[in-house]
């Protein structure tokens, strides 16, 4: 069976079958083509359109209906009018009463006041063409239910839903018009947005400025649209941590306000208000750090309930107060068990402010300490526990004397479960029943807890709280989007498959430029069953269509997918030059050549696109592209600095040049920003990102380390030298990394199931040119290069590869020595020193037996393996269905292909227990592969099927490691309950052993994450450090082995295995996978990098991975650039 392609799979349904028009996953309702029982209502002999609406209708729905007007003047050149059926009608008034903010203790409000709604326009019944109302409250759709003119019956009464269908004569003089009902008032405004999404509006036109496809003509299609209720009841964002990107740009906007604060207004809010409502949202935490979005602007709160935006608070914003309300205004200190009666006030005054807008309000109970902490006072985690019990018993109460209310119930509530909080409800703390419990991720996009199966049946039910931006440990993250959607959709249907499904809000700092993940995480909230775990290609291609038009998909998707995997391996503000090897396995070259290809890809596609949609695409698709590479090649040049200044090669200057210019093209990216659209974002991308020293952000851009080269007289060791391949070493010359009587260099061993070549790299380290010779001393041995020079006119740093031609090498088994002998015409006094540099290189000669007909081989002292690429599934052995009793083997992809590519519809499962499932292009380098269904509990060892693996090993070890890198997660069903996977390896067909079982996951402490964790969320793996997923078992002799794993629970994805026979070296992604017998041939088999692995995200080519080695020729510093030429250099430097 040929191997399959998931890309290909993924991609080939993507593009062409759906057409431009349908809004984002739902059915569509509008055409530009004319079809048999259509409605056209734009184009040929039709007048200006008409939308009817009662003007007894909510004011949000109105407004929204306004907007649907200008929107057909986005669509078409001319807007639609709109009514409410009387002539000479002013705009629709939401009138209301500001608070009074001169004194924030004693609630008092000002003279009333109203927002206005669009324009009216006298009625027009022949070109009335669409009928927007919510069901009991507009008079038009009442009737239309009464008359029996529409049917409601299958949303009346839900939450946010609505219908949307063709009616004849469905008022006097109105031949026919698309009647829009909502069940709700936020029902309607998704009809309405739902129209005008299809007819080519984004919901992103002014926030990412993506423009409307322009249509001449406009049809509504015969087909009834029923929107059932979302999947999720609330779903919104939070911004956060908006200073200096947001913060900055809204004071480019408008003045401050009355109290001197940023200027988030109103005026902000609406702008804020209408895309989440354009986005199928309808909740809101507001702008908090510099900010107190009751006070600064009287007019926030009544705007938003005006719009229809359900207004909450965040973990730190109890009863609707902003979290700097109480420090402003109010003595004493935050303490409830201290400062009771003042702090019951300050929660009373929220109440009797939020009173007039409670139908929109979700309120927020307890309380944390000041400013994101933990309660103040060291009163221990029992007073804690009994004091919160306490104060929301008082909340409650205070709720129900401020709202006139039956009981608490009657209005929506929740608890935020965030950091140390979670640690109080393990402890035993209460949570009335009607109180939504928000559980939150770690800040790092794992969920720590989840509903038990117990917890299930609350009458409050559970949400979640989690992030794509954060300041906090083990460092911030906040300058530009780095989600990998796929963890996203795992995580979040993780938690719907648990019934976390009340509340989903997001930290999403400024807004910008995480447009793609908030949108994507919105859009599984409002239908997981459309949008499923393994819908991010289809989504993806979705969003591109709307946003870019149906000619790009393709590559669009395939470019996010590899820019999710990529800028999510670790975050910006993590990398370091530490973090990628520029001596192992080719690591840091592979890295570099994905992000070249992605650039060059995301590139060809601005170029190809028209100059009105360039802007969004900048924004969203090639800024962060073309920003991840420059900080990668950044952070790598630091590596190679070091690395070449240690060898004392010329290059290590040519990297501070060069690095110097990459500081200059972030800058010159960001001002590219600052200067695009008449400066209409500019400061958004204010957001340092280089150069931390600890976990907040630097309060300036700052270059690695690095170190400049004396390049004005030779290395003492001459004007060239010699490194090979996984070492730091060189030759001639003295070196920490060889013996110093020597200078003899080892190269890693070559081997018929290992990397295809070796390199060594030849270099200059002097003033003045200089030639090389190297002759391998049998011919067996094949060079890349066998001569050169370095410096010079022509002369330049080499890369050789060095390979082994089989035929001639001495038969296996055999190891032999091989020295590749390097001279030189031009020696200097270093001749005295010692003999000038040899290469030994090791050539392992081995066989596998006959039998061994499918599994990985050793090589270079280790197995690798993508965790996708099992031979078997070893069946439970205790279960209770009868579709797992028997191995699944398959040509190299998991047991079931086609049902696993079948499950992408989201039928996940077909069986009575549990069974493996892909997830593809997740985690860093390739996929993953976890438990289905989602909601399994904990199983015992046998009660689920093992991923098994078939290896050949040639060394015998008495502690070979096997470490499993697998994804950043939570105890998700406690600490008392953690994830937990079983191991064995053992000689194949000898009797299993008792397999070794790991809890990688430690407890949490109080606030305090488990030992590990900041290692694990930094490497965006368990494994690679601490060797928290780390068995050893016993190798007695070579031959084949087995490898068995059983994730007990869902949440533990499995990325990679490594097996260690003591030739691992340090590498960030770990070593390329293994040569797997039955589907690698001889030959062909690359085996140099992570990227040459089949079917791997980004996979490159053997050419692709073989790395830049740094010119260092006449024109550059190599050729004796003193100090005293610094400074004019630098200057050059500053004026770019």
């Amino acid at each position: 069976m040929t191997g399959l392609s998931f890309k290909s799979l993924s991609l080939a349904v993507l593009s062409g079958l759906v057409p431009w028009v349908a809004a984002l996953g739902q059915k569509p309702i509008v055409s530009f083509e004319s079809s048999d029982g259509a409605f056209q209502i734009v184009g040929g002999d039709v007048g200006t359109g008409q939308i009817r609406v009662s003007g007894n209708d909510y004011w949000g729905v109105i407004r929204a209906a306004g907007d649907l007007a200008a929107d057909f003047g986005r669509a078409t050149g001319t807007n639609f009018t709109l009514s409410n059926g009387k002539s000479g009608a002013s705009p629709a008034k939401y009138t209301f009463r500001p608070v009074d903010v001169s004194d924030n203790t004693v609630f008092k409000t000002l003279d009333e006041d109203s927002f206005s709604g669009p324009e009216y326009a006298d009625p027009d019944p022949e070109n009335t063409v669409i009928i927007a109302g919510t069901i009991g409250t507009s008079g038009i759709i009442d009737q239309l239910i009464e008359a029996g003119s529409i049917d409601v019956s299958e949303v009346e009464g839900q939450w946010e839903a609505f219908v949307s269908q063709l009616v004849e004569n469905p008022m006097d003089g109105v031949a026919r018009a698309l009647v829009i009902a909502g069940s709700d008032p936020r029902g309607t405004i998704f009809g309405l947005y739902d129209v005008s999404e299809q007819i080519g509006v984004s919901p992103w036109y002014f926030w990412a400025d993506v423009p409307t496809r322009q249509a001449e003509s406009i049809y509504v299609l015969p087909d009834r649209k029923v929107q059932k209720s979302p999947s999720v009841k609330y779903r919104g964002i939070f911004i956060n941590d908006e200073q200096p990107g947001l913060s900055s740009w809204v004071a480019t906007q408008w003045n401050n306000t009355w109290n001197d604060a940023a200027p988030y207004n109103h005026e902000f809010y609406a702008l804020v208000s209408e895309l989440l409502l354009r986005l199928r949202a309808n909740y809101l935490w507001p702008a908090l750090w510099g900010n107190m979005v009751y006070v600064d602007d009287p007019l926030n709160q009544p705007l938003l309930d005006a719009y229809e935006m359900v207004l909450g608070g965040s973990h730190t914003e109890p009863m609707m107060r902003a979290q700097n309300e109480f420090g402003s205004f109010y003595d004493g200190a935050w303490q409830y068990n201290t400062n009771n009666d003042t702090i019951d006030d300050y929660f009373r005054y929220g109440v009797q402010r939020a009173k007039p807008y409670a139908r929109n309000s979700l309120w927020t109970m307890a309380m944390r300490g000041t400013g994101d902490t933990a309660i103040e006072g060291d009163l221990g985690i029992d007073a804690i526990v009994d004091m919160l019990e306490t104060l929301v018993d008082n909340q409650r109460q205070i709720l129900v004397d401020g709202l006139g209310i039956d009981h608490p119930s009657d209005v929506p509530s929740l608890w935020c479960l965030y950091k140390e909080v979670q640690s109080y409800q393990e402890r035993g703390l209460v949570v009335p029943e009607d109180i939504t419990l928000l559980w939150a991720d770690d800040n790092w996009g794992n969920i720590r807890r989840l509903p038990l199966a117990n917890e299930t049946d609350r009458s409050g039910g559970a949400g979640v709280y989690y992030h794509f931006d954060y300041v906090g440990g083990p460092r911030d993250y906040k300058w530009i989007n780095t989600i990998q959607l796929d963890k996203t959709a795992e995580q979040m249907h993780l938690a719907y498959e648990r019934h976390a499904r009340d509340i989903w809000i997001v930290n999403v700092g400024d807004i910008k430029p995480k447009e793609i993940p908030i949108n994507h995480f919105l859009d599984m909230a409002y239908d997981a069953e459309l949008y499923n775990v393994h819908s991010t290609p289809q989504w993806l291609a979705d969003w591109t269509r709307r946003e870019f038009g149906p000619d790009h998909v393709d590559h669009v998707v395939d470019i996010m997918i590899r820019y999710g995997m990529y800028a999510a391996r670790r975050k910006y503000e993590l990398l370091e030059p530490h973090v990628y090897s520029v001596i192992n396995y080719r690591e840091a070259d592979a890295v570099l050549a994905q992000w070249a290809r992605l650039a060059d890809d995301t590139q060809a596609v601005y170029d190809a696109l028209d100059e009105d949609h360039q802007p969004a695409f900048f924004q969203m698709v090639l800024h962060p592209v073309l920003a991840g590479e420059i900080v990668h090649k950044i952070q790598i040049n630091g590596a190679r600095n070091q690395l070449y200044a240690n060898q004392k090669r010329n290059a290590a200057n040519d990297v501070i040049w060069d690095s110097l210019q990459l500081m200059y093209d972030d800058s010159n990216l960001t001002q590219r920003w600052n200067d695009m659209l008449d400066g209409k974002w500019a400061h958004m991308l204010d957001q340092t990102h280089l150069g931390y020293d600890y976990w907040q952000q630097p309060m300036r851009n700052t270059l690695p380390d690095m170190r400049f080269v004396q390049d004005v007289f030779p290395s003492l060791g001459g004007e060239w030298g010699v490194t090979v391949e996984g070492s730091n070493a060189s030759a001639q010359g003295d070196s920490q990394w060889h013996p110093l009587s020597t200078n003899d260099l080892f190269l890693l061993p070559l081997d018929p199931w290992g990397a295809v070549d070796r390199y060594i790299e030849v270099f200059h380290r002097g003033p003045n040119p200089c030639n090389w010779f190297a002759r391998p001393q049998e011919d067996y041995i094949n060079l890349s290069v066998y001569n050169g020079s370095v410096g010079g006119d022509n002369g330049s740093d080499t890369r050789i590869f060095v390979s082994v031609d089989w035929e001639k090498a001495p038969a296996a088994p055999s190891t032999s020595e091989v020295y590749i002998d390097f001279t030189s015409d031009c020696r200097g006094f270093e001749q005295y020193a010692g003999d000038e540099p040899r290469v030994v290189v090791t050539v392992e000669n081995r066989l596998l037996p006959d039998n061994f007909t499918e599994g990985f081989v050793e090589s270079d002292g280790h197995v690798a393996i993508e965790a996708l690429h099992y031979q078997s599934v070893y069946p439970a052995q205790n279960k209770t269905g009868d579709d797992h009793g028997h191995d699944d083997h398959h040509d190299h992809l998991p047991p079931n292909a086609t049902a696993l590519v079948r499950r992408h519809d989201g039928h996940h499962h077909h069986g009575d227990g549990p069974e493996y499932h892909l997830f593809p292009n997740y985690g860093r380098t390739h996929s993953g592969v976890g438990l289905f269904p989602l909601n399994t509990e904990k199983l015992e060892l046998g009660e689920g099927p093992a991923l098994e693996y078939s290896l050949y090993l040639f060394t015998n070890h008495s502690a070979a490691n096997v470490t499993l890198y697998i994804s950043p997660a939570a105890n998700y069903l406690g600490d008392g309950n953690p994830l937990e996977y079983a191991v064995v390896l053992f000689p194949t067909g000898e009797e299993q052993p008792e397999p070794d079982r790991v809890q990688p996951i430690g407890p949490n402490v109080g606030g305090n994450m488990p030992v590990g964790w900041d290692g694990a969320v930094a490497d965006s793996v368990w494994g690679l450090t601490g060797g928290y997923t780390t068995s050893t078992f016993e190798v007695p002799r070579a031959g084949a082995y087995t490898l068995r794993i059983w994730a007990l629970m869902p949440n533990l994805v499995v990325q990679k295995i490594v097996v260690d026979l003591g030739g691992v070296r340090k590498s960030y992604l770990g070593p390329p996978e293994s040569f797997l017998v039955g589907r690698d041939k001889r030959g062909e088999y690359d085996g140099t990098s992570f990227a040459s692995t089949p079917g791997i995200v980004g996979a490159l080519s053997a050419n692709d991975t073989r790395g830049v080695v740094e010119e260092s020729g006449a024109g550059g510093s190599s050729m004796g650039l003193g100090l005293a030429f610094l400074p004019l250099v630098l200057g050059f430097f500053m004026t770019l």
